[in-house]
């Protein structure tokens, strides 16, 4: 297999890239991913997945551990996201960052977050460009949208309308740097490439992507704006917040 084109994509910027070579990650404070999807005997989270979620609730200050995890999931879908289109659309190869050896740090910053020692390897035929970033994205959202759900009662169709959300802001940020600089052909690509995830189950239904201009209207809503301070997104269902003390009980 040939070597994978990151370094291009790096370009675009830090959710594009990440860290590669040799060194001892675990040494680092880093831990494989993977064991960011794994649940408890109990179907709790993880330690893992559950430190990432409290210290994100403690920095939006949130008592709500569901809001938290909603958020934890969207954060690391735009990367995973990220990782699998930018490559597509600027070399035409994709990388399968397995779970099992692709390590993570959440305390820290893009792309020094994730970490694969040495280079990762370029997915070869069959299946197609647009299946090659479906098969990375989703080796990392199917295993983190059951985690997520099942210890934390976030519901299934919005945590897919997290992953579509992060999509499609990958979307945004690579077609605008494309055609910043020069490259209208790998803009189009992205398009296309992102269109292809969204039209199939499981992001067909959680949302709108229009092309002129380029946006996303999605059909739930993350739960950010039941953290205090917070409000609603740009691509949110919602027109206005609810009150914080309504629909604590709900689950899309």
């Amino acid at each position: 297999m040939a070597e994978a084109p990151l370094p291009d994509a790096a370009r675009v910027g830090p959710f594009f890239a990440l860290r590669t070579g040799s060194g001892d990650p675990g040494a680092e404070g880093y831990a494989r991913i993977g064991e960011a999807y794994r649940l408890t005997g109990a179907g709790a989270a993880g330690p893992v997945l559950r430190a990432r979620v409290e210290a994100v609730a403690a920095s939006l200050r949130t008592d709500e551990p569901r809001v938290a995890a909603s958020l934890v999931f969207q954060g690391l879908a735009a990367r995973v996201w990220s990782l699998a289109l930018g490559p597509a659309a600027l070399s035409g190869e994709v990388s399968l960052l397995r779970p099992d050896r692709l390590w993570w740090n959440p305390g820290r910053v893009a792309p020094d977050d994730l970490w694969w020692p040495g280079a990762p390897s370029v997915m070869g035929e069959p299946g197609g460009l647009a299946g090659h970033v479906g098969t990375a994205a989703f080796a990392h959202l199917m295993p983190l949208h059951r985690a997520v759900e099942r210890a934390y009662r976030v519901s299934e169709r919005l945590l897919w309308g997290n992953a579509a959300s992060a999509l499609a802001g990958s979307l945004r940020v690579l077609h605008d740097w494309c055609r910043a600089h020069g490259l209208p052909e790998a803009a189009d690509r992205a398009v296309e490439l992102a269109s292809a995830q969204l039209d199939y189950p499981p992001l067909r239904d959680v949302g709108t992507l229009s092309t002129a201009p380029l946006g996303y209207r999605r059909r739930t809503c993350c739960l950010y704006y039941r953290v205090p301070g917070g409000g609603l997104c740009g691509d949110c269902v919602l027109r206005e917040a609810p009150g914080r003390g309504s629909g604590r009980g709900t689950r899309g």
